[in-house]
């Protein structure tokens, strides 16, 4: 005879959508957000599925971003499917749906122009606003080394056992290029998950309601867990620049060689070698020049380029080298 299974929970199950809009403003990736919709702290776009009023998720999506923020999505994709404990406050705020338990589906879009928005509180944020200690164009922050990893460090030695200890560690030199170690910029979300572990950030002391041991100077709290779902989308992006032309969608429809590369290097953090980026670019054959030249009041004029999307079918798996400026 099989052993009786325990009875099934009879919490009810929420399904949240949120989308990470990124769009392009004078040369630099920025995060669309609303603030005071639900909750007081920055959110991503986000509400329920509506199984009767919506026929998929991805029409519930941008009818939830097109009533927040007046945005109309453009292309979009599925991010990842979020179904941890705790996130969900700002939903329940939104729908009266308090003591249901919300997975959220994640989706990640892309656009050429931070356009106007309608809504209250939406806004386009730089995403270091998030995550001050990703930005690296002007140096390694100090941040890291004067604030993060002191008490990183500390964390590391309140393990327990001797392997925990070293395993803490090895994590902390590993995220955040301690010790001489390369900085990897695709392990944005690593980097975020580690400091909510070690409750280094606001999200960790209000999701466990103690305390904790926030840092200042560690980025603007969001609703739920939202800053994690933006960590994912960065980590997604920063990867998928190198093997497949997505700046492009951010990118209008001219640009100058030195706007394109400022573009790459928003998304990445960190400074390209002006040259060896142009010589990669021109292997790709992803651009050619329009003829036209940028207007400027001084100075020697940019030709403008524009994206040849054939050059792109053509190579659909090749992205951009990226070059760091050593």
């Amino acid at each position: 005879m099989s052993p009786s299974r325990p009875p099934l929970a009879s919490t009810s199950l929420v399904v949240g959508l949120n989308a990470v809009i990124i769009a392009g403003e004078d040369g630099e990736p920025r995060v669309l957000v609303t603030q005071g919709l639900a909750t007081p702290e920055a959110a991503l776009p986000f509400g329920p599925f509506d199984p009767d009023a919506h026929r998929t998720f991805e029409i519930g999506l941008r009818e939830w971003v097109r009533g927040q923020t007046g945005f109309e999505l453009g292309y979009v994709e599925q991010l990842y499917t979020f179904g941890d404990r705790g996130r969900e406050a700002p939903l329940a705020a939104l729908t009266g749906s308090a003591g249901a338990r919300v997975i959220s589906v994640g989706y990640l879009g892309l656009a050429r122009e931070a356009r106007e928005l309608t809504g209250i509180g939406a806004r386009w944020a730089s995403w270091n606003e998030f995550f001050p200690w990703e930005d690296h164009r002007n140096g390694r922050p100090a941040l890291i080394d004067e604030v993060l990893a002191p008490a990183l460090r500390s964390w590391a030695d309140e393990a327990g056992a001797p392997g925990s200890r070293l395993a803490r560690i090895e994590r902390v030199r590993t995220h955040f290029a301690l010790d001489g170690l390369i900085w990897n910029e695709e392990r944005a979300l690593d980097r975020y998950e580690l400091l909510y572990e070690a409750a280094l950030v606001a999200e960790a002391a209000r999701d466990r309601g103690e305390p904790g041991r926030t840092l200042g100077g560690t980025g603007q709290i969001m609703a739920s867990d939202h800053r994690r779902i933006l960590a994912t989308a960065i980590s997604r992006l920063r990867g998928k620049v190198k093997y497949r032309p997505v700046v492009f969608e951010l990118m209008g429809d001219s640009f100058t060689l030195s706007e394109l590369q400022r573009m790459v290097e928003g998304i990445c953090g960190f400074p390209l070698h002006k040259q060896n980026f142009r010589r990669a670019l021109d292997r790709t054959g992803f651009v050619e020049g329009t003829g036209h030249f940028e207007a400027r009041t001084g100075g020697r004029p940019a030709e403008l380029y524009r994206f040849r999307k054939d050059a792109a079918r053509n190579q659909p798996a090749l992205g951009l080298a990226i070059p760091r400026l050593k």
